[in-house]
């Protein structure tokens, strides 16, 4: 089976693809893609906050958004170094839920992993629209996986 691992430079997406290895058996995975896209008429560049790039001033990345974009995939490649199956790497240029159903259709995936709302406006947004319109158009079952829970602090409750 060959999986679609999908990237957008965040956190979050690099959270799913360690949550892949932890219940996943290598040995059934024939192969990996770990895919990034570029919006091409983007008003936001790609913000790659994965890899351990040079960061130029007031929090911009150095290079191009297309580097941006290679050095996220590169971060979420290397989960997988050693653990079995080889990984592909992919960076696209389009809608961000349209290219990575069509990795997914070009590789005749097995499964799709993509993050719920890494990229999202709000913490109140459950699911990110790329995930939500890839769980729904998918040629195959999506692993979306959701954000981490933040702690809350009980009220302090001093008089």
């Amino acid at each position: 089976m060959h999986v679609v691992v999908a990237t957008d430079g965040s956190p979050q997406s690099l959270a799913a693809a360690r949550h892949l290895t932890s219940f996943a058996d290598p040995g059934k995975i024939t192969g990996i893609s770990v895919v990034a896209v570029l919006r091409p008429l983007a008003s936001v560049a790609f913000a790659d906050e994965i890899s351990d790039a040079e960061q130029g001033g007031a929090g911009e990345w150095t290079g191009s958004f297309t580097e941006a974009a290679q050095r996220a995939v590169d971060a979420v490649a290397a989960v997988f170094d050693g653990w079995g199956p080889p990984v592909d790497r992919q960076v696209r240029s389009g809608s961000p839920a349209a290219e990575i159903i069509e990795a997914a259709q070009e590789r005749d995936a097995g499964l799709l992993v993509v993050a719920a709302g890494g990229r999202g406006i709000s913490d109140v947004i459950l699911l990110g629209s790329t995930a939500q319109r890839v769980q729904h158009y998918a040629p195959c079952p999506v692993l979306v996986v959701r954000p981490a829970p933040r702690s809350r602090r009980a009220p302090d409750r001093r008089g």
